[in-house]
């Protein structure tokens, strides 16, 4: 599946659902990572691996059937991405919510309306997948992804003040939920 818009300065926005990484593709979602942990908005990493472990880690994800990949391209490269993650089949309670995970954008895509079309894309998806709840958490320092979270309709209903450890001091993280 894949989705094209065209913003105010005619930039040609794409998302897809990536069920392959082309070498090509591989290296931009690696150069669009690197670039994002670089600028404080790397899912988790604070710091980027080298370029195999970040090559093995986009491999890895195509191979774990509960991960869908969603890229979004900037004038056809691509410059981030999110993830839904489905329960574990033994989860027979909470099969009726996924998780978006390791949502990111390279700081050169920011201004496109990326953020929100892959968070849109992303609850499309899940909606798509027979899913009815969204949950996600973030960091609180992710003050542009928290402003695209709530713009899509999803709301805080809780907060870790030892959410993550980022250069010796917790960050507090937050957690939200969209029923779709």
């Amino acid at each position: 599946m894949s989705t094209e818009f065209s913003a105010l300065n005619r930039a040609r926005v794409t998302l897809e659902n990536a069920d392959e990484l082309s070498a090509s593709d591989l290296s931009e979602l690696c150069d669009a990572t690197e670039e994002a942990i670089k600028s404080g908005g790397g899912f988790g990493w604070l710091n980027a691996p080298p370029r195999n472990i970040l090559e093995d880690y986009w491999r890895g994800v195509l191979l774990i059937p509960e991960r869908s990949l969603i890229v979004g391209k900037v004038d056809m490269v691509i410059a981030g991405s999110c993830q839904i993650v489905r329960p574990p089949k033994a989860n027979e309670a909470q099969a009726f919510a996924c998780q978006l995970t390791t949502f990111f954008l390279a700081p050169w895509a920011r201004g496109y309306g990326l953020a929100q079309k892959l968070v849109d894309e992303a609850t499309d998806f899940a909606k798509s997948q027979g899913f009815s709840v969204i949950n996600l958490d973030v960091r609180a320092t992710q003050e542009r992804a928290i402003h695209s979270f709530e713009a899509c309709g999803f709301k805080r209903f809780g907060e870790n003040p030892n959410y993550a450890l980022v250069d010796g001091e917790y960050v507090t993280g937050y957690y939200y939920a969209k029923e779709i």
